[in-house]
């Protein structure tokens, strides 16, 4: 709302004068003084060179101090498309890496000894207005913040989809070896010798589980927060494709190689900052394999997923037999078949997988079916003399490991 003072048809007053051309007249010299203010107080500003301060900084002060005279004259803030320039400005000083604390802290000091100054000849007779023009300055600081808050973030999410851009163009060279030093060298990606290659499925975010815009908004806001875990972690930047149900990693181990533990930790990293469990498959690669390592990671946590394992990092060998099972070949539909004179006694074949899971422990497996352990006894007997397979011969507990094994495969893809 417009000022006490504009409000009874009249100019804010200081010293008997309209306020807003008292500061019109102080415009140049209060501008060049509150720059060296800036340049010593904030630490963005103090690095900056001379030159840059009197000819950009000196200017974005002026036409500060000249819109604020403008607000007080006119008794209300200004409007947004009168904030062009302080919003450009704000986009360059993201470009230029100046991080928003120091752009807003430069902003709330200039402003704060820009109005002690400019009041500091007010009259006693001034107190009125000087309320009224102090509540239109918390209006017109807060449109400030807004526009310069607004011109930063949007500068800052064109950078990051230009560097996303550059980054999946360089990971479809990877992936299709089309010369992926070259398309590095054109976007301006540094590429590492090597990779923990990682193909991840994420869980929904609580938040993202609605249809309205901000479920979208959530999924967003979680792969924001897995991309600020990878930031910065190597000198070569971390290659991400990305979705909010997944993806590719391409993680750079060139320099210090990334034992599997530490793979893990990451995962659990990124699972803690997206709010979502995470299933990965790994492999380390060199840059020529990636490729190759990318296909294979896929199969992994095709294998993981379809077998119900717990979230975490897997990689081949951690899923060698079912792996193996998962690939089309008559012996896999053989293999599953031994087990199939168990089918019409559901009872008989899941004792069966109880005693495999549980190591042939007998009273362990009748305590998890809380059956007596002479009934299992019964139950393995009869599963004998059904299939031909004993499970006490270790050449047949072999084979019904992974008959088992392949009937979760069939079940797994049909």
């Amino acid at each position: 709302m417009p000022g006490e003072a504009s409000r009874a048809g009249r100019p804010f007053m200081l010293g008997g004068r309209p306020l807003h051309t008292v500061i019109r007249e102080q415009v140049t010299p209060l501008a060049k003084n509150l720059t060296q203010l800036i340049a010593t107080e904030v630490e963005t500003y103090r690095r900056m060179d001379e030159s840059n301060l009197n000819r950009d900084i000196v200017a974005l002060v002026e036409h500060n101090l000249f819109m604020l005279a403008n607000t007080f004259e006119r008794g209300e803030p200004p409007a947004v498309d009168e904030l062009v320039m302080l919003r450009a400005a704000a986009g360059r000083g993201a470009h230029e890496n100046h991080p928003l604390e120091d752009i807003l802290a430069a902003y709330h000091l200039g402003g704060r000894h820009a109005t002690s100054a400019i009041f500091s000849g007010a009259d006693p007779d001034d107190y009125g207005d000087i309320v009224a023009a102090y509540t239109l300055l918390l209006d017109y600081n807060q449109v400030i913040s807004a526009v310069v808050c607004g011109g930063y973030s949007a500068a800052r999410e064109s950078m990051r989809s230009q560097e996303q851009d550059a980054r999946h163009t360089v990971v479809s060279a990877l992936l299709d070896g089309d010369r992926p030093m070259q398309a590095g060298a054109l976007a301006g990606v540094r590429l590492a010798s090597r990779y923990l290659v990682l193909t991840i499925t994420i869980d929904p975010h609580p938040e993202e589980l609605t249809d309205d815009p901000a479920g979208v908004r959530a999924g967003r806001s979680k792969l924001d927060r897995i991309r600020q875990v990878l930031d910065g972690r190597t000198p070569e930047p971390v290659l991400t494709v990305l979705d909010p149900a997944g993806g590719l990693i391409l993680v750079p181990t060139s320099e210090s190689p990334m034992e599997w533990n530490d793979a893990g930790k990451l995962i659990n990293l990124m699972s803690d900052a997206a709010g979502a469990t995470i299933w990965a498959a790994g492999e380390l690669a060199e840059i020529s394999e990636v490729a190759q390592a990318a296909r294979l990671t896929q199969e992994v946590l095709d294998v993981i997923l379809a077998f119900s394992r717990l979230p975490g990092l897997y990689r081949l060998s951690d899923v060698l037999l079912e792996y193996q099972l998962t690939r089309p070949s008559k012996a896999v539909i053989e293999l599953a078949s031994l087990l199939d004179p168990l089918e019409d006694n559901p009872d008989l074949l899941h004792t069966l997988q109880v005693y495999l899971a549980n190591s042939l422990d007998r009273r362990r497996t009748a305590a998890l079916l809380h059956v007596h352990p002479n009934t299992v006894d019964y139950r393995l007997r009869r599963a004998v003399q059904l299939t031909g397979l004993d499970p006490l011969d270790p050449g047949h507990l072999q084979r019904i490991g992974a008959a088992l094994t392949a009937r979760r495969t069939k079940k797994a893809t049909r």
